[in-house]
C-alpha cells in the first residue's frame, strides 16, 4: 500500500508539473520586442508633447512681446531688431564676437556679456550651444537680434547645472561683430 501512495503521489506531481510547459524562447523574443516598441513609443509621444509644450511657449513669447520671429526648420527662431546696412553674413567656420545676453522665456536673466565678457568663437566649431552656431548663421556683421533657443539645442534634459534648468528654450539678445 506504502508503494502504491508512493506511486501514486509521484505520478500527481509529474502530472501537475508537465502542465507548467515553460514558453517557448520565440513567445519571450517577441513579448521582449514589444515591450520594447510600447516603450519607444511612449518616448517619442513625450518628445513629441515636451516639443509642443516649448513650441506654445515661444509662440507665446514672440506674440506677447509683439515680434515676428522667423522659425528655422531646426526649430530655432530669430527676430532681427537692427539690421546691418553692409555686415559680411555668418558662415561656419568664420571667427566671430557677439555681446550677448541670456534669458528664459519668462524674462530671467542668466548671462550676459557685461558679466562675463564679449564671447569670440569659430561658427560650428566651439564650446557653445548649438542652437547659436546654427542661429548666428541666419545674421550678418552688425545685427542685432534674438535668438530663440529650443531646449535640445541650448542645454537639453539637464540643463547648465547653473543657471538653466533642464529642459528650458533659452533667448539670446546678441549684436553680432
Amino acid at each position: 500500500m506504502k508503494g502504491l501512495l508512493f506511486i501514486c503521489l509521484n505520478s500527481g506531481i509529474l502530472l501537475s508539473s508537465c502542465n507548467e510547459v515553460p514558453a517557448p524562447q520565440e513567445s519571450v523574443s517577441q513579448s521582449m520586442e514589444t515591450n520594447n516598441a510600447q516603450i519607444k513609443r511612449q518616448f517619442i509621444t513625450a518628445n513629441q508633447q515636451l516639443m509642443q509644450k516649448e513650441n506654445d511657449e515661444m509662440d507665446y513669447y514672440a506674440t506677447s512681446h509683439k515680434m515676428a520671429f522667423v522659425r528655422t526648420g531646426s526649430g530655432i527662431r530669430y527676430y532681427v531688431y537692427e539690421t546691418s546696412a553692409q555686415g559680411d553674413s555668418i558662415k561656419n567656420d568664420m571667427v566671430i564676437s557677439m555681446d550677448y545676453s541670456v534669458s528664459l522665456l519668462d524674462g530671467t536673466l542668466c548671462y550676459s556679456s557685461e558679466r562675463e565678457g564679449r564671447r569670440t568663437f569659430k561658427v560650428g566649431q566651439e564650446e557653445i550651444e548649438s542652437g547659436i552656431h546654427k542661429g548666428v548663421q541666419y545674421l550678418k556683421r552688425g545685427d542685432k537680434a534674438l535668438i530663440m533657443i529650443p531646449s535640445p539645442l541650448a542645454h537639453g534634459l539637464l540643463g547648465d547645472f547653473k543657471k538653466i534648468p533642464p529642459q528650458m528654450p533659452i533667448v539670446y539678445d546678441v549684436i553680432i561683430y
